[in-house]
């Protein structure tokens, strides 16, 4: 063995492996996302295991079926909520299973941003809007007309 070809760590069948800064051409393996683990014990049912997406996929159903019985406002609120749920879950809990997708930092953006987005959104819907914001009035009107 020379300094120029250095090696690591023995791979799965105990062969040396050559040390190299650059990517793999093909990927074999992924990491599990940061948070990614179990949020309940191994030996705990398989719901139990995975509550937090269990938790936000049937907020989002409640709203969309909801949103199918024609009550449109509360079940888009609740979807934007359920997501907001989804983020505070993220942020708060250090393992989350399966809602664990990316890193940390993209989940808890996304999510939030998506359902800040989907209430805010909830709240303008005509008629009789909740919430009125004043430049985006005039940016339809301009877009319309």
């Amino acid at each position: 063995m020379t300094a120029r070809d250095p090696v690591s760590a023995p791979d799965a069948e105990g062969r040396p492996r050559r040390v190299t800064r650059r990517f793999p051409l093909f990927t074999r393996d992924t990491a599990r996302p940061e948070g990614g683990g179990r949020a309940a014990a191994g030996d705990a049912p398989a719901p139990a295991r995975q509550w937090p997406i269990l938790l936000v996929v049937v907020l989002v159903g409640t709203g969309l079926l909801l949103t199918a019985l024609d009550v449109f406002r509360y079940g888009t609120l609740l979807i934007g909520a359920a997501l907001l749920v989804g983020a505070a879950l993220r942020w708060v809990l250090p393992d989350v299973g399966m809602l664990a997708v990316r890193s940390r930092f993209t989940d808890i953006s996304t999510y939030g941003v998506l359902g800040l987005s989907i209430v805010l959104l909830a709240l303008m819907t005509q008629p009789n809007p909740v919430l009125e914001i004043p430049f985006l009035k005039d940016t339809l009107h301009f877009t319309v007309s």
